[in-house]
């Protein structure tokens, strides 16, 4: 059984695909906030902008098996074309994210990419693994094809992740709009990610492109 609680069709807008047509396949659930905003501010994770609770997002809803998923998800994808990108995302989508559903998404001639806070082991076959940390706890995924590390964290400098073997390392500036009422909110953390960025040139700026173009 999986659980969606949405699935579109749009572009990356973030990172190293960003501009990329995929179709986002969001699981409900989180291992580092329940998604309520009464345990936001003791959750380990506090600026989340995401709705991942609940079955009711546009396409969403539960799935008996990997087919019956990856069917659904199909009828997203314009017909007749070529260059099918799926991108798992949350949440946290390796809550639920299993070999079955990756071999059925393989069947369907998808190029599989992920987007995790890397607490959680993977199931092999994953063709972009994105690990974006949220905790000061250990990364159980260190290693793959992007870290983007939203910035600034006080608790999570960018020299804790720059020896990790990924091919490419993104600063992203914080979202504070989620952040709870009357918590501090970081001065400019645009300016700030631009400064780190051009003094410390193994990272790399990633914009969030989908809300500025007004995209999903």
């Amino acid at each position: 059984m999986y659980s969606i609680k949405e699935a579109f069709y749009s572009l990356q807008g973030e990172g190293a695909h960003a501009g990329r047509p995929a179709i986002f396949c969001r699981f409900t659930g989180c291992n580092l906030w329940t998604g309520k905003e009464k345990h936001r501010a003791t959750s380990q994770c506090q600026f989340c902008d995401t709705d991942f609770v609940g079955t009711d997002g546009q396409n969403g809803g539960k799935f008996h098996d990997a087919d019956t998923l990856i069917a659904h998800l199909d009828t997203l994808w314009p017909e007749n074309t070529q260059h099918k990108y799926l991108i798992f995302t949350g949440g946290e989508p390796a809550l639920q994210l299993d070999d079955e559903l990756i071999q059925a998404a393989k069947a369907s001639s998808y190029t599989l990419a992920i987007e995790t806070n890397g607490t959680l082991p993977l199931p092999v076959g994953i063709d972009w693994i994105c690990v974006s940390p949220k905790t000061a706890e250990p990364l159980v995924v260190n290693g793959g094809s992007e870290l983007k590390l939203i910035f600034p964290q006080q608790h999570l400098p960018p020299n804790l992740f720059t020896d990790l073997e990924f091919e490419h390392f993104y600063l992203q500036p914080m979202d504070q709009s989620a952040l709870p009422a009357g918590q501090a909110r970081i001065d400019d953390a645009q300016a700030q990610t631009i400064r780190y960025c051009l003094q410390n040139p193994q990272w790399r700026l990633s914009l969030q492109t989908h809300k500025m173009l007004g995209i999903d």
